[in-house]
């Protein structure tokens, strides 16, 4: 069973019957959209002209993939946007495939478990071309070790595409099939090498490799024959000659690429001499020559790690708010793939590719919410087909179910194993509970978490009134994420209080986030929308903002009790200082100074003057902090409260606690992210007034 799907059987050539989507809320919808018939693939005919489409046919067509987009948007939770631009991508060469000279390719790029080859398998079911479907693992290891698995012609040629017709092909995990590694050097390829020229014009040319050891086969067909009829094998002597010349792999190579029609029992008993005369015949036909692959639609998979750099550095993340990472990968664009391709594939192989690039946001915090209201109603549902238990499972649940199963860079994946390790054995046993207490089974027994957190607790009616049983649950992130210890507690509510309310005052903003509570490392940690344009102001508010940690301990707890927790922090100022000072130019030296591993790059080297002017800054800066949290007291002091109580502040909340300090802040976006950075300077007013003379 795969969640992600509202699970639909494979379905009968060309017929799309609806399937139950699931509404808002994870009850099954009263009715789904019905997909119609979809219109038989177009088939060429050799060089015939094509013929001519009447406005019927094509609007058939267009309905049905249009109604295909209804159903994967219906199956496929939280990437509509992505299902739209792929059909779109895919139109012509499904509504006109005559018109179709080179493959249509279309890129996939997102992170794990987003569901990028779930998508181009059903598109394929969906517009009937699950049997002209072909899926290759680019990472050379999903097919064997055979010759035959090591071509792109070869995994074609053994699929139901027929040449110079339409048909699909995926080329999944395409990252791993770097032509380049992170030095520039070339990636030695062993397999898949005629992957390239596919991507080209869809003409591949034959492997004459393989055409030459059927040749060297011959040759020595030849030679032993000749042997036997001057009797010089006498363990042949008196034998009737084999009836069989070539074996059955030779002969399969031979009747792909030389496009045979008879049969393959027929080919292995052709003489030499026949085989020799196809040779011949082959090598002076150009039309013989290549294979036309020219109507295919590829769809290009992958992840692109280097794209995704600054929003998924972690995979084991899994307190950052889904919602953060959603909105940080959706502004993801062409230019950004073509930089993480040029990091494996080289210039004229990534122009191979097109430019059709579908990036895959990460999920919202919607879309998991949904998947998995999706997953308990589908467990639910099992459960009382097969012994008629109704369960009812509580928000506090499914809250706790997001919070112990969701990694926003790795997917659906980690939620799928989560969940089901969670319920799958516990629903059973309560199902196992109401039929032993011989409760009746009329009523819907609600599913609720207990107070301690480690058991769920079910609630039903018996004949003797209300009836209740516990069952042990495992959320080990809630373990982790608990510091249990109250000072080590108050010290990193101390310290992020620091960070978030500097960062408040300054720029007038509320962080991101804010949390003490976290799983995937032992601290703390604020996240701070990012700047568009970062002046010079800007530039020292951020050095303010990294020391306000250290400056939190040191007023809250004293000089001597401040904590080494702050050495990120300061080597982050120290670098963020030397970049001001040296390559910024708003010290007292324009020239930019610095030393790299380049020779040729080595302009002014000179950096032993900048030190002093770099200590000098972070002092100032620190003494700057000292006054800020000095005056704000009060709101530091109700920071530090809220994440001792909650161990976390949303940018809603902290908008409204230091509103009652006195202090105001612009309200977060819709959604909690801005659609882009910030740009905190006017500059527009600013030109306006310089034109003014003012």
């Amino acid at each position: 069973m795969n969640p992600f799907t509202n699970d639909v059987p494979p379905q009968p050539r060309h017929t799309l019957h609806p399937t139950a989507a699931l509404a808002a809320g994870g009850v099954p919808a009263s009715t789904a959209p019905t997909v119609p018939t979809a219109p038989a693939p177009v088939h060429a005919q050799g060089d015939t002209a094509p013929a001519a489409v009447s406005a019927a046919q094509l609007a058939v067509r267009q309905q049905a993939l249009a109604q295909a987009a209804v159903q994967l948007k219906a199956e496929l939770f939280g990437i509509d946007d992505v299902i739209d631009r792929v059909v779109d991508a895919v139109r012509a060469w499904y509504v006109l495939p005559q018109l179709i000279s080179r493959p249509v390719i279309v890129c996939l790029w997102g992170l794990t478990g987003t569901g990028k080859t779930q998508l181009t398998r059903r598109l394929a079911q969906l517009l009937g071309y699950y049997d002209r479907f072909v899926e290759v693992q680019m990472d050379g290891f999903s097919h064997g070790a055979s010759y035959r698995s090591s071509t792109i012609s070869g995994m074609l040629g053994d699929s139901g595409i027929t040449e110079g017709a339409p048909g699909i092909l995926v080329l999944d995990e395409f990252q791993r099939f770097r032509t380049m590694d992170r030095k520039g050097e070339d990636v030695k390829v062993e397999r898949y090498q005629d992957v390239w020229t596919l991507l080209s014009d869809g003409r591949l040319p034959p492997a004459l490799s393989a055409l030459s050891n059927i040749e060297r086969k011959l040759a020595d067909a030849h030679y032993e024959a000749e042997r036997a009829e001057d009797g010089d094998d006498d363990a042949r002597a008196g034998k009737a000659p084999y009836r069989f010349q070539l074996d059955a792999w030779d002969a399969q190579e031979l009747k792909r690429m030389l496009k045979l029609q008879e049969p393959l029992a027929e080919i292995m008993q052709w003489p030499p001499a026949k085989v020799q005369a196809l040779f011949t015949r082959f090598q002076q036909s150009h039309h013989s020559w290549e294979t036309d692959y020219s109507k295919l639609l590829v769809f290009v998979c992958g992840n692109l790690d280097e794209m995704y750099h600054e929003t998924a550095q972690r995979v084991e993340d899994c307190d950052t708010d889904a919602d953060i990472f959603h909105r940080l990968t959706r502004k993801l664009s062409l230019i950004d793939v073509k930089k993480a391709l040029g990091e494996r594939f080289k210039p004229e192989q990534i122009a191979r590719l097109g430019n059709e690039h579908v990036i895959y946001p990460s999920f919202s915090k919607a879309t998991y919410e949904q998947l998995i209201r999706n997953l308990c109603t589908r467990y639910v549902d099992d459960i009382a087909a097969q012994c008629g238990v109704r369960f009812a499972i509580g928000q506090d649940v499914l809250d706790e179910l997001y919070a112990n199963a969701v990694f926003p860079a790795q997917g659906t994946r980690p939620l799928f194993s989560s969940v089901h390790a969670i319920l799958s054995a516990n629903l059973v046993n309560a199902a196992l509970w109401v039929m032993q207490e011989q409760l009746p089974l009329a009523q819907e027994f609600a599913i609720g978490l207990a107070a301690d957190k480690r058991h769920l607790r079910v609630q039903g009616l018996g004949p003797q009134g209300p009836a209740e049983a516990s069952f042990p649950v495992v959320l080990e992130l809630n373990r982790l994420k608990q510091r249990a210890n109250a000072d080590f507690r108050a010290l990193l509510a101390v310290h992020e209080a620091g960070h978030g309310l500097a960062y408040c005052v300054l720029f007038g903003h509320a962080p991101q986030e804010v949390k003490i509570n976290i799983a995937s490392f032992e601290g703390g940690y604020n996240s701070f929308s990012s700047l568009k344009a970062t002046t010079r102001q800007n530039a020292l508010d951020m050095m303010c903002v990294g020391l306000a940690g250290r400056v939190a301990e040191e007023l809250v707890f004293g000089e001597m009790a401040c904590t080494t927790g702050a050495e990120q922090d300061y080597k982050q100022v120290t670098a963020e200082a030397a970049r001001y000072i040296r390559h910024h130019g708003f010290g007292a030296r324009l020239a930019r100074t610095d030393v790299t591993v380049e020779m040729d790059n080595h302009v002014n080297t000179d950096i032993g003057p900048s030190n002093e002017a770099i200590e000098a800054l972070m002092q100032e800066q620190y003494r700057r902090a000292q006054v800020l949290l000095q005056t704000h007291r009060e709101a530091l002091g109700r920071t530090v409260d809220a994440l001792l109580r909650q161990g976390t502040i949303a940018p809603v909340e902290m908008v409204a606690l230091l509103k009652d300090c006195g202090i105001a802040l612009a309200a977060p976006a819709a959604g909690g992210l801005p659609d882009e950075g910030l740009v905190l300077e006017p500059f527009a007013a600013k030109l306006g007034a310089f034109r003014r003379g003012v």
